[in-house]
């Protein structure tokens, strides 16, 4: 979810941003924008992917090059500890690098509870979408119909709220926000105070006008899935969510919680600039839009399941009709990617990213290929304006789908 306003909102993502290189394509073709000034860049792919083949069979030479491209991006980022996994029709790849705690020197592992960030937007937005289908709101319902006092309520859809195109100002990018949570990161925000920071600014332009990425969508949505399904947030997304999925290690947490083993977050999202252990922090300043936790393994399964509205027992969870209208993913402010409900299409790639103070995570399926891709970290600290995450989905990606390269620029506008 989007960062305080020490490092505001850059368009498209969860905790705030988008950071990916723009690396040159597959076969020495060179994409829209350059490389910034210091930055990470993928190793190109020695060789064309085989003919008809969208996804690199994950071959010994493959393993290698990806355990290469992760531990350059661990260096030259300083990352801790990550975890990948890559999941194809015909091979997995699940490993992980350097340490859970830079004080024991506790490795990292693939088993490890961690905190999503904006992934939480997929699960808020699937909840949603459940109601939609079972007809308690609609997509072109206005929000004033479900929450009181929001400018231009009665102009702004629930669907212009779940695609980023209502014009409200994003709260975690008030001044005040970023010092009451610096000031004590142990604290409970509650929706209503949350929303409190946002409706504080004029609105930006007319609902629908514009993409601009805010956290201020998803309160909304939180409390819209609240009232029309008659339940807390995270006891609705546990019983119509979580729990037909089989996500038993996926969890909408009420406080500080935070279940073991998990690794220690390390983050300079502090009131001083310095870096501090962020593990007990209190994730509801991000609630509806970047709460959660999960796991390597259960965000593999949901992956697919966000991309195709399939559980995986092969029922559906939302309809195909409306699953539809998710994915319908216009133009962004970011070149190379569109945003539909909750969720993100780059370059094929289907999904979302999360960061929250001293985690990230990237978990995006490429339904051509059946292909998933998740990537896990302990820190959110940025090199040189790229987002860890997504250095990682670019190196990553860059080996096993040279066709279908998770890029995304440092700093997209949000104009």
């Amino acid at each position: 979810m989007t960062r305080p306003r020490r490092r505001p909102c850059r368009g498209l993502v969860v905790a705030a941003a988008v950071g990916a290189l723009v690396a040159p394509a597959a076969g020495g073709a060179s994409r829209a924008l350059p490389y910034p000034a210091g930055a990470v860049v993928p190793a190109a792919s020695p060789t064309p992917s085989p003919s008809g083949d969208e996804v690199r069979d994950l071959t010994p030479a493959v393993r290698s090059r990806i355990d290469r491209a992760v531990r350059r991006v661990m260096e030259q980022a300083e990352v801790p500890g990550v975890s990948v996994g890559v999941w194809t029709p015909d091979g997995r790849y699940v490993k992980s690098f350097g340490v859970a705690d830079r004080s024991t020197g506790e490795a990292m592992r693939p088993d490890l509870f961690t905190r999503i960030g904006s992934e939480t937007k997929t699960f808020t937005v699937t909840a949603l979408l459940e109601l939609v289908d079972e007809g308690r709101v609609g997509l072109d319902d206005t929000v004033d119909r479900y929450v009181d006092g929001v400018p231009n309520g009665s102009r702004i859809t629930l669907r212009q709220l779940a695609g980023m195109r209502s014009g409200l100002f994003n709260y975690s990018e008030d001044e005040a926000f970023f010092k009451a949570l610096t000031a004590d990161p142990r604290r409970e925000f509650t929706p209503r105070q949350l929303l409190g920071y946002a409706f504080g600014h004029p609105v930006l332009f007319p609902p629908g006008q514009k993409f601009d990425y805010s956290n201020t969508n998803l309160i909304l949505l939180g409390l819209v899935v609240e009232k029309a399904g008659g339940q807390a947030l995270g006891d609705y997304i546990q019983e119509h969510v979580l729990d037909p999925a089989g996500l038993d290690d996926t969890l909408f947490p009420k406080g500080d919680e935070f279940p073991e083993p998990h690794a220690q977050g390390y983050t300079n999202q502090t009131a001083t600039g310095k870096v501090e252990v962020s593990t007990d922090w209190n994730p509801s300043w991000g609630w509806a839009a970047g709460a959660m936790i999960s796991t390597l393994e259960d965000l593999r399964v949901w992956a697919r399941t966000v991309a195709t509205g399939q559980l995986p027992d092969g029922e559906r969870l939302i309809s195909p009709a409306t699953q539809e209208q998710r994915l319908t993913t216009p133009p962004s402010t970011v070149p190379g990617a569109g945003y539909g409900l909750g969720i993100f299409d780059v370059r094929g790639w289907i999904g979302h990213n999360g960061s929250l103070p001293g985690y990230e995570s990237l978990t995006i399926y490429l339904p051509s290929a059946r292909t998933t891709l998740v990537v896990v970290l302990n820190t959110d600290i940025d090199h040189k304006n790229q987002e860890p995450s997504t250095l990682f989905g670019d190196a990553i990606t860059t080996i096993i789908s040279p066709d279908h390269v998770f890029d995304l620029p440092a700093q997209p506008a949000a104009t």
